[in-house]
């Protein structure tokens, strides 16, 4: 007897399906879909040339191409169209073309309609990637086989037919995966909700509804765990269809069966139940104890105490996440490219007892900096501003009624390379330096895992 992953591939014959966009996990969706007989075309700004050998892949599978500037051409006609996450969702061709009955989709989305296993989603401002890896390594440790996806991890959808039952998939979940999705995870995480994305979305109400989506299909015996400090993430208790659970580092949620928090004596709680000591934790930041917080409510029906305690002493972190980078001449420095956004700046940030040195700026995405201001003024004595938003940046903070008596030395740099350069120039013994830029990466790199690793690389040659 097929499985519904088995069903779906071969109902794939002779359907019309266009990819928008060659992406990671759409480059082997291409090739899987024209092996079950799709009549596949590829929607892309590029040119041929540009695909490099993936552009002979193309041309052995027969896929049609339509590329360049009228690339949405090719959406014309079609059964099927897969949309990459990074294009919006509601861009006027995409919006006729559901309005004509073509069906939208997405690699997350088919998944999580054929997967057969539990499925674990995070979603969130900030904490996701975290969170969503220390729910995969606690399973992991019970001996179970997890499949880790969406924005972090492999495309799932290709592996499909090899998801067992009793495997579990662990997904992270951005806005622009969710904003389409009509189907919920078993286990719902929503760490917070903050500004962010607002170059994409249409305004704030739109990337909070897409975030609600990971609830909004849940079932009654399903689980829901949100951040209670976060005021938009607390009110989606509206939205829980089966258990809801509250996590928080702050507030005593004793009273409220199964939540997380901690206790007067610093300990890591679920429903009453001590994890594990804030000591023995093994992660930097105060932020990072919520994340272990969410995890443990997430998984606490599936992994033992004993297995939640080893993976929060043991785990150390994800790349570009407070990331360790080096020490030289008695200065550490550390790479927090994942600090796209004020909110993360400022976790990080507060993950240092002591005033240390900052490099900030990046990609606009229209979201407001003058939350960023007061932290600045409490915990950098150096800062180091490049790119679109280190002119917004440097504005908030100069404009701080306490700017004068902070004594905060500014700096410019032109680029990742003299911004590295003047931290070593202007830094010494003792000094902490993080490169948490509060904003996205996309004026200089494609990600901000490529920007981290090259701070990284410099920062490894001085």
């Amino acid at each position: 007897m097929q499985n519904r992953a088995e069903e779906f591939f071969n109902s794939l014959s002779g359907k019309k399906v266009a990819f928008i966009g060659a992406g990671v996990s759409h480059k082997k969706l291409i090739e899987m879909f024209a092996d079950y007989g799709a009549v596949v075309t590829l929607c892309d700004k590029k040119k041929l040339e540009d695909f490099g050998e993936y552009a002979q892949v193309l041309q052995q599978k027969n896929i049609k191409l339509s590329l360049g500037e009228n690339y949405l051409d090719g959406l014309e006609g079609q059964q099927l169209i897969m949309r990459t996450p990074g294009f919006e969702y509601y861009t006027p061709r995409l919006v006729r073309q559901k309005e004509k009955g073509v069906e939208i989709s997405s690699e997350m989305e088919l998944f999580f309609s054929v997967c057969p296993c539990k499925i674990y989603a995070v979603t969130g401002s900030d904490g996701k990637t975290t969170t969503t890896t220390l729910i995969s390594e606690m399973l992991k440790e019970t001996g179970k086989t997890v499949h880790l996806g969406g924005n972090i991890g492999k495309a799932l959808l290709p592996i499909a037919c090899e998801v067992k039952p009793e495997d579990v998939a662990v997904v992270e979940l951005s806005s622009f995966q969710l904003i389409s999705m009509r189907q919920s995870p078993d286990v719902a995480v929503v760490t917070n909700v903050t500004p962010n994305h607002l170059d994409h979305h249409k305004d704030m109400q739109e990337y909070i509804d897409a975030k609600r989506n990971i609830l909004l299909y849940q079932k009654e015996n399903s689980r829901a765990v949100l951040g209670y400090e976060n005021r938009v993430s607390r009110g989606m208790e509206k939205d829980v269809k089966g258990e809801c659970v509250f996590f928080s580092r702050l507030s005593d949620l004793s009273g409220m069966d199964g939540s997380g928090y901690i206790d007067g004596d610093g300990w890591l709680c679920v429903g009453g139940q001590k994890i594990v000591h804030q000591d023995s934790v093994g992660l930097r930041g105060k932020h990072n104890l919520e994340n272990l917080l969410a995890a443990f409510c997430a998984v606490q029906s599936d992994v033992p105490v004993q297995i939640m305690e080893k993976v929060a002493k043991e785990f150390k972190g994800v790349e570009h996440r407070i990331e360790p980078v080096r020490n030289l001449n008695g200065v550490q420095w550390y790479n927090d490219s994942i600090a796209t956004s004020p909110t993360r700046t400022i976790a990080g940030l507060n993950s240092f007892d002591q005033k240390i040195c900052i490099i900030a700026g990046g990609y606009d995405k229209k979201i407001p900096y003058e939350p960023l201001a007061q932290p600045i003024i409490d915990h950098v004595k150096l800062l180091v501003v490049m790119g679109q938003t280190g002119p917004k940046i440097e504005k908030v903070v100069r404009e701080h009624p306490d700017f004068e008596k902070s004594g905060i030395k500014i700096l410019h740099a032109e680029n990742m390379g003299q911004a590295v350069q003047l931290m070593y120039e202007n830094t010494s013994s003792g000094d902490i330096v993080s490169f948490c830029p509060a904003s996205a990466s996309f004026d200089l790199y494609a990600n901000f895992e490529e920007r981290g690793r090259h701070f990284k690389r410099l920062v490894n040659r001085l």
